[in-house]
């Protein structure tokens, strides 16, 4: 496993992670709290180091399970929660989103409680999970360099959404020099990591990118295809039927990931692609969606669609949603195939361009935006999703 820098905090991430969401709630499958410990250690077993986490998380569920998992090895990995959400006083309602609170006093008291759970003395990233781009005032940033100053924070970091746009909030956080910023980022959905990549570049800014949803909710793992039945609480089953349809006809159109094209140059190091580029850079369907399946090539699609990812210099660390220990088996193992060749990275670009040859609607809402829409204007809008 390769690690990266947040920004310049000195914090170091392994370059996948773990979305600890799954493990804190039931949104993503049942599992037993001695089976989401087990995933967790399987996963450090696997070189992962970065764990991700949030408060809200099932109302602390999450936090405390990754204290107990991590409590022997503290000092091997990296820890990120995320506060703003008050679910202290606020019931669940679904999958519905809970009141934000993003204030110097909620963000103090939250971490107090998030540091309780987790029964570590300080955190290696604290990230605003989700605030508004007008809640981030002077003294919420003064509150965060406090936080920094006081070593319980080591870098700090803005958790964009809830669904897929919010570049009013990717703009700020770059401009105030936060040290991460955490989006959904995968091939089909690009316009945030484009966005704020862009800003990143524009200003010469340290800040890192860490994508969420790096395989677009199951397709690009090929863990849902438009025959899945998705069950009654998954999270992901708000997405439209022709969400479904349209995304696998994408995913046919990408099969040459599969095999890594001869001139990647070695497993796990870097083609000769151009990063600073403006542009994102870096099988048969599952029969069962908890068991690894064989392939003849070098790479699986879903780690093809985490070296595109990390193609990116901005890009520090890829959360994506390990459901099953198979799941951690071939996605930490994405660093270690081929990196992705100029070919076909390119060919990934022209077909981004051309909407990957699919001229029907995917059934999604346009992107949103905590500012009306301004943010949004002139931005190119495709694929849009939670």
């Amino acid at each position: 496993m390769n690690h990266r820098e947040l920004g310049s905090s000195g914090v170091e991430v392994s370059e996948v992670g773990f979305g600890a969401w799954v493990v804190g709630t039931d949104w993503w499958g049942d599992r037993t709290r001695e089976q989401a410990v087990e995933m967790v250690q399987h996963a450090i077993d696997r070189g992962v180091t970065c764990f991700d986490t949030g408060d809200v998380y099932g109302h602390g569920d999450s936090e405390e399970l990754l204290g107990e998992a991590l409590a022997e090895h503290r000092e091997e990995v990296t820890v990120s929660t995320k506060v703003g959400y008050d679910f202290y006083n606020n019931p669940q309602a679904g999958h519905g989103e809970l009141p934000k609170r993003v204030d110097p006093e909620w963000v103090h008291t939250a971490l107090d409680r998030s540091l309780d759970r987790l029964d570590m003395e300080y955190v290696d990233l604290l990230m605003l999970h989700n605030a508004d781009v007008g809640e981030v005032d002077a003294d919420v940033l003064e509150t965060l360099d406090e936080l920094t100053e006081s070593g319980r924070v080591d870098a700090v970091g803005w958790a964009l959404g809830p669904s897929i746009g919010w570049l009013a909030e990717a703009s700020k956080a770059v401009a105030e020099g936060f040290d991460a910023v955490q989006l959904v980022f995968n091939v089909f959905e690009q316009t945030p990591g484009r966005h704020t990549i862009e800003e990143i570049r524009d200003l010469d800014a340290d800040t890192s990118v860490i994508p969420r949803v790096p395989h677009s909710s199951g397709l690009l793992n090929e863990q849902v295809t438009p025959d899945t039945e998705l069950g009654e609480g998954d999270h992901r089953a708000h997405r439209p039927d022709e969400w479904y349809e349209t995304g696998w006809e994408k995913v046919e159109a990408l099969r040459f990931l599969e095999r890594a094209d001869e001139r990647s140059g070695s497993a796990g190091g870097a083609s000769s692609v151009d990063r600073r580029s403006t542009n994102s850079r870096a099988a048969k369907p599952r029969d069962d969606g908890d068991q690894p399946r064989a392939r003849d090539g070098e790479r699986t699609m879903g780690q093809a669609s985490i070296q595109w990812l990390l193609a990116h210099d901005e890009v520090a660390t890829v959360t994506p949603t390990f459901r099953t220990t198979a799941d951690i088996d071939e996605w930490a193992a994405a660093p270690d195939t081929p990196a992705l060749s100029d070919a076909e990275f390119e060919r990934v670009e022209e077909l981004y361009r051309d909407n990957f040859g699919v001229d029907r609607d995917d059934g999604m809402d346009a992107l949103r935006s905590s500012v009306g829409g301004e943010d949004l204007e002139g931005v190119d809008k495709r694929a849009a999703g939670d």
